[in-house]
């Protein structure tokens, strides 16, 4: 286990120091929170020591995490010989990190990111007949969330995360940005013509869901259950890095930060949880995390939600528990303190852990399986590169009296080497002669190669999923052998992101839904285009597909149904089978009344990996005195009349 350093609480600033400074706050529920006082530090006591408890137990992981930081940062450390050698001549070889793992990490990557990153990511379906089109509506917000927060990188790290360390959390807070705006102002004069300029006016630019990663390094998480189980947990936090200024602007800009101003006495405003870097991303750039300069302050947060008794902690009347959210800055102000109160009732964190045991508190990771193998092929390896360049400096054994020592150490090619004057005239036979040489490593390749083909096996990838071939052999690569092999890893590849969808994908779509019905205040405009292009066409009576529309706040308050992913990419479902039941019906008139062809071809469309298949169905459109008739007979009904009715039944 790694010495866990606490830093020297006394060296920073006491609580009758604290006592000396007032600011104006106005704290939460009329509390009184002021650094110093009785309150406050019991507060920030409680959640220090829970962040310590879930520190000692995750610090036991941080070993075996460097050693996968190394390997896919391609790491080794140089023995003394080596540095020599590379500093006499940079160009000969030295010990290098096979980047097999590193293959394995990329391929798996690439399948869930063909899994999951289709549009829309998050799919929802109304529970009512009546809200269909508020669902489609919710669906294509949080659509655009995704696209204007770049969700797809932090679901990368997400899922890369998993693997590297056996688990992988996001955050899905909301977000609010707010700025100026700029407008048309219209003024009309005594005389002349209006006059048109532009006027700077407050605004929210855009709010909505975003996710934010959490470093498992800075991970403090329950030590009593499964990381898997976080909503089960009594507390989950992490610690965030962050800068005295932001927070300035942060308790400027939001109402549920404070004491802010409080931390410009403190010197030091590093956490005293780890006083290190743990990481061994950096060790290769010997980069670690930032210190405190004459320019800059670093101050590192503590984040943690807390199931609790507000009676009990002093906070509130509740004799139930209640999930709140607290933030110790520099380990000894309460920078915030806030009930949830979000309509999910859920802890907003998303946890995946697609190799877990459904037991263990922090499961062992898939590369982590791998390391014994990749180790002993970094070893294989690198002993024969050693081998060879060993061998091709010759070891010539020679009679010093005869031949000339310093032309004998010349390295350069086509070189002379003199007799010396007692052996002239005698000839050079006997005189020296070469140690012979045997590669006792030769063996070493073809034994990596069966190591590689081991490691691909118990990760669940092959050749063709890293995108070469079976190479060598009298025969070709069969299409059945290719197929089986291809379905064979996909369904070990499907199993780890149906894995996912249900462990963390559904959380976060449901999270999502939540707390865009709960917390979105502004109007938005969507696409239309999509898969229910020729409904929302329809309903809006638009003909151009290329048209936006508006969505209020009220048009997305409808019971929902949340769809995940079931794991599969495009092209890897049958895609030959469903082409060939497709001839079949095309070619025989009693099952095309049976079947619907056009559904059939956009399910085949789709699975090849086209996208928005919908754009290219004709749009069938009444005459306008059809139209009219239609309506006066009450057959058809204007889309606003109907909207109207939706929003009184809701």
């Amino acid at each position: 286990m790694p010495n866990i350093a606490y830093g020297d609480m006394s060296s920073k600033i006491g609580s009758m120091d604290l006592r000396k400074m007032k600011f104006d706050y106005d704290y939460p529920a009329g509390l009184n929170l002021r650094p110093g006082y009785d309150l406050h530090d019991k507060l920030v006591d409680k959640i220090v020591k829970r962040a310590r408890d879930s520190a000692a137990t995750m610090s036991n992981r941080f070993s075996a995490w460097n050693t996968i930081d190394h390997t896919l940062t391609t790491y080794i450390d140089l023995t003394d010989s080596e540095e020599d050698l590379k500093a006499d001549n940079p160009e000969k070889p030295v010990s290098i990190v096979f980047p097999h793992s590193y293959a394995i990490l990329e391929t798996i990557l690439g399948y869930l990111i063909a899994a999951f990153f289709q549009d829309p990511i998050f799919r929802y379906e109304a529970t009512k007949p009546d809200g269909m089109i508020g669902g489609i509506l919710m669906e294509k917000v949080i659509a655009l969330q995704a696209v204007k927060n770049k969700m797809m990188l932090n679901l990368h790290t997400w899922y890369r995360d998993s693997l590297a360390y056996g688990f992988g959390v996001v955050t899905p807070p909301w977000k609010v940005i707010r700025g100026k705006k700029t407008v048309k102002k219209v003024t009309k004069p005594w005389f002349g013509p209006p006059q048109m300029s532009k006027e700077f006016v407050d605004a929210v630019l855009f709010e909505g869901n975003e996710l934010n990663n959490i470093d498992p390094y800075l991970c403090l998480p329950d030590p009593n259950r499964p990381i898997t189980e976080l909503q089960k947990s009594e507390f989950f936090g992490w610690l965030e890095p962050a800068n005295y200024l932001d927070l300035l602007t942060e308790e400027r800009n939001e109402q549920d930060l404070f004491n802010v101003r409080y931390l410009s006495a403190i010197k030091g405003k590093r956490t005293s949880i780890y006083n290190f870097d743990n990481s061994g991303r950096n060790t290769k750039v010997n980069i670690g995390l930032p210190n405190d300069t004459a320019y800059t302050s670093p101050t590192d947060l503590l984040n943690m939600y807390v199931k609790l008794i507000p009676r009990e902690w002093n906070i509130g009347d509740a004799d139930y528990p209640k999930t709140y959210l607290f933030t110790v800055a520099a380990d000894q102000i309460l920078v915030r303190l806030k009930p949830l109160g979000l309509t999910h009732g859920m802890i907003p964190a998303a946890v995946i852990a697609p190799d877990y045991d459904g037991y263990t508190i922090n499961p062992i990771s898939r590369l982590e399986v791998l390391y014994g193998m990749q180790h002993t092929l970094d070893w294989m390896f690198n002993a024969h590169v050693a081998n060879v360049r060993k061998a091709i400096n010759d070891t010539i054994v020679y009679d010093p009296y005869l031949l000339n020592s310093n032309d004998l150490k010349d390295p350069k090619p086509g070189g002379l080497v003199r007799l010396r004057r007692a052996a002239w005239g005698r000839g050079v036979k006997d005189s020296f002669a070469q140690l012979g040489i045997v590669d006792v490593t030769r063996g070493h390749v073809a034994d990596a190669n069966m190591i590689v083909s081991i490691m691909d096996k118990a990760a669940g990838v092959d050749a063709s999923t890293m995108g070469a071939l079976r190479q060598g052999g009298p025969e070709r690569l069969t299409g059945a052998e290719f197929k089986g092999t291809q379905v064979g890893t996909f369904t070990r590849l499907e199993r780890i992101a149906k894995i996912i969808g249900v462990q963390g994908m559904q959380d976060l779509g449901y999270m999502f839904a939540h707390q865009t019905q709960q917390l979105m205040s502004e109007e938005t405009y969507v696409n239309i285009a999509g898969p229910w292009q020729e409904t929302l066409m329809r309903e809006y009576g638009i003909t151009d597909p290329t048209q936006k529309i508006k969505v209020s706040p009220f048009d997305i308050l409808v019971d929902y149904d949340l769809k995940i992913r079931d794991g599969s990419v495009p092209g890897g479902n049958y895609s030959a089978v469903w082409v060939k039941m497709f001839e079949i019906l095309a070619s025989h008139p009693e099952l095309l009344q049976k079947f619907d062809i056009t559904r059939i071809f956009t399910h085949i469309a789709r699975n090849e990996g086209a996208k928005n298949v919908e754009r290219f169905v004709r749009v069938q459109q009444r005459p306008q005195e059809e139209v009219e008739q239609e309506e006066q007979a009450g057959n058809l009904v204007p889309i606003t009349q109907l909207m109207e009715a939706q929003s009184v039944n809701q």
